[in-house]
């Protein structure tokens, strides 16, 4: 069974990149034909998909925030990264990451959930 758990700090000052770390277990990062993504989920608003690395370290983007976004992985820890720069409030919200054969949901792991609060 494939589990994966988000980290990273609560709390990042506006203008401050965020840094969030998914570390997979159960399963490599680079198996075949599988999406590993960044979704988040503002207060009262619907879940955003943020981006993904795919099994061979390719990356795709949102287009309302490729300009901020980068992913990467390490595979020899077996975790992907998500980077966010210069960070609002209105990043404020709930990040997850999760897997599956498609950049789009339904998929078929999900990690936890972190909260990320952007405030001074």
């Amino acid at each position: 069974q494939v589990q994966l758990r988000e980290s990273g700090p609560g709390l990042v000052k506006p203008s401050q990149t965020l840094s969030l770390t998914c570390t997979v277990s159960g399963g490599p990062i680079t198996a075949l034909f599988y999406y590993w993504n960044w979704i988040r989920q503002p207060p009262g608003k619907e879940r955003e998909w943020m981006g993904a690395i795919d099994s061979s370290g390719n990356t795709f983007y949102s287009p309302s925030l490729k300009s901020r976004t980068s992913i990467s992985r390490d595979t020899s820890k077996n975790q992907f990264t998500l980077q966010l720069s210069s960070v609002t409030p209105e990043d404020t919200a709930v990040y997850y990451c999760a897997s599956g054969g498609s950049r789009r949901e339904p998929y078929t792991y999900w990690g936890q959930g972190t909260q990320v609060t952007v405030s001074s």
